[in-house]
């Protein structure tokens, strides 16, 4: 049983601590009040796709019409090292972090890649 509940906590994806992320030199990570201040906005991306964090921990992403459309609906929230992480309804999950960088506003992923937000 102990193997079972080790494994299980295992495979569970963790957020990455603020050292891990691929920042760079010139990233300012959100501060603490930016991050208190995401519930209600919206960010859109160059692709046109938007996330909404609602105010009541909801979440949802919405696909430009050139990526399909569709909606992937969740729940977030912020972490100790100012991630912010979503658990999707299909059981998914993904945790990403948000910075400034001179006056662009971006979201970066587990993986380091970038996404400005228009």
């Amino acid at each position: 049983m102990r193997y079972l509940i080790l494994s299980a906590l295992l495979s569970c994806p963790l957020p990455l601590a603020a050292a891990d992320w691929a920042l760079r030199p010139t990233d300012e990570p959100f501060s603490q009040a930016e991050l208190e201040a995401l519930p209600g906005q919206s960010f859109v991306f160059y692709d046109d796709g938007e996330s909404i964090y609602g105010a009541d921990g909801a979440y949802s992403y919405t696909y430009s019409i050139a990526n399909g459309a569709g909606t992937a609906w969740g729940s977030y929230h912020i972490v100790e090292d100012g991630s912010v992480c979503v658990h999707f309804v299909t059981g998914a999950e993904r945790c990403d972090f948000f910075v400034r960088n001179g006056s662009r506003v971006l979201v970066i992923t587990e993986e380091g890649e970038r996404f400005p937000v228009r």
